[in-house]
C-alpha cells in the first residue's frame, strides 16, 4: 500500500476512533430503559428503582424501570437480547435467571458472557424467613420441629418455581433434614405475604422489602434471615447459620447490556454505576430494606455469577430430582 494510503487508513481509524470515544462521553442524550424481570413491589423491583434513580442523577438523564416478570425471567431475558446494543436499554436480571434449571425455561439459564455484556453488581438481599404468629413458633429451631413432627404438610410460600425464594425453601429441607410443601405465587409478594398472614400457608421466604409492612404490622413474625452474620439493621434477627451452619440465601442482580454495546459505553456505565452503589445515602436506603450495595467491575461480576451457578448447582439437581 502506497505512502498516501497509508495516512488515509490512519486518518480515517482516527476520526472513527473519535466519534466512539465522543459518543461513549456524551452517553446518554437521551432516557435510558432498564429492563428487569421482578414482580412490581418485590425486593429486586425496589432495588432497580434506587439504582435507576442514582444513575439519572449522574446522568441527568430520566432512567426508567420497566418489569417484565413471568417464565422465570426468561420474558425479560427475551425482550432484553431483543434490544438495540446502543447502551439506552439496560437488562437488571436477578439471581434466579443465572440460578435456574437447565431446559426449564427457553433460553435460561443465562451466562456472561456468552449471552450479555457485564457492566457491574447491584445489590444483594438475603432471604428472610417469616412465620404466621398464629403457627406456635417463634425460632427457625421451633420450625423445623415441626415440620419433621409434620412431613409435607408445613407449606411454605414463595414468588414462583425456580426463584431464589423456592431454592432457599429447598436447601433448608436438604440441610435440615425435613419436608416442607411449596406453594408457588405469580406476580409478587403481596398475595403471598397476605395467605401467610391469615393462615392459609405456614410460612414464607422472601426478601425484607416484599414483606417489611406485613412484619411491621404484626400480622407476619420473621424468624430468621439467610445472610452470612447479622444485619447490621436487623440485629436481634438470627440468622438461618446459626442453626444451620454454613447455609446462606442472599438475592442478587447484575447489571448487563444487550451484547454488541460498545464497549467505551459498557465501561462508562460500568464506572457509573460504581460510584452510585458506593454512596452511603443508597447503602442507608437499600439496609432499611435488607438489601446491600455491592461494588464490582466487569470481570468481577462475571466471576460472581460464575461462582454463584457452580454453589447452587447441587440444590438445582435435588429439584430436578423432584421433578422427574
Amino acid at each position: 500500500m502506497r505512502r498516501r494510503d497509508w495516512l488515509a487508513v490512519a486518518t480515517l481509524c482516527l476520526a472513527l476512533g473519535s466519534v466512539q470515544g465522543a459518543g461513549a462521553q456524551d452517553y446518554p442524550t437521551r432516557p435510558v430503559t432498564i429492563i428487569s424481570d421482578a414482580a412490581a413491589g418485590s425486593t429486586p423491583d425496589v432495588d432497580a428503582r434506587f439504582i435507576a434513580d442514582g444513575l439519572g442523577k449522574i446522568w441527568h438523564q430520566q432512567v426508567i424501570v420497566v418489569d417484565h416478570p413471568g417464565a422465570s425471567g426468561g420474558i425479560a431475558a427475551r425482550l432484553a437480547a431483543e434490544a438495540q446494543p446502543d447502551g439506552y436499554t439496560l437488562y437488571m436480571p436477578a439471581l434466579a435467571t443465572f440460578i435456574t434449571q437447565p431446559g426449564q425455561v427457553p433460553n435460561l439459564p443465562l451466562q456472561v458472557p456468552r449471552d450479555f455484556a457485564a457492566i457491574g453488581f447491584t445489590a444483594e438481599n438475603p432471604m428472610f424467613f417469616a412465620v404466621n404468629p398464629q403457627l406456635g413458633v417463634s425460632t427457625l429451631p421451633q420450625l423445623i420441629a415441626l415440620a419433621k413432627q409434620k412431613p409435607g404438610e408445613i407449606s411454605y410460600a414463595t414468588t414462583g418455581v425456580g426463584r431464589l425464594t423456592h431454592l432457599t425453601g429447598e436447601l433448608l429441607q436438604m440441610r435440615a433434614g425435613i419436608k416442607l410443601l411449596l406453594v408457588p405465587y405469580n406476580g409478587g409478594p403481596a398475595r403471598a405475604a397476605s395467605d401467610v398472614a391469615q393462615g392459609r400457608v405456614s410460612f414464607i421466604i422472601e426478601g425484607y422489602s416484599g414483606i417489611a409492612a406485613a412484619i411491621k404490622s404484626g400480622s407476619l413474625k420473621a424468624i430468621a434471615v439467610a445472610s452470612a452474620e447479622r444485619l447490621p439493621d436487623f440485629p436481634d434477627l438470627p440468622t438461618v447459620a446459626e442453626t444451620l451452619p454454613g447455609f446462606a440465601a442472599t438475592g442478587w442482580q447484575l447489571m448487563v447490556a444487550p451484547k454488541g454495546t460498545p464497549d467505551a459505553i459498557i465501561q462508562k456505565v460500568s464506572r457509573d454505576l460504581i460510584t452510585v452503589t458506593k454512596d452511603p445515602g443508597l447503602k442507608a436506603n437499600l439496609g432499611r430494606l435488607g438489601s446491600y450495595s455491592r461494588s464490582m467491575d466487569v470481570a468481577q461480576a462475571i466471576a460472581f455469577a460464575h461462582d454463584q451457578q457452580e454453589m447452587w448447582a447441587p440444590v438445582l439437581k435435588q429439584v430436578a430430582a423432584k421433578t422427574k
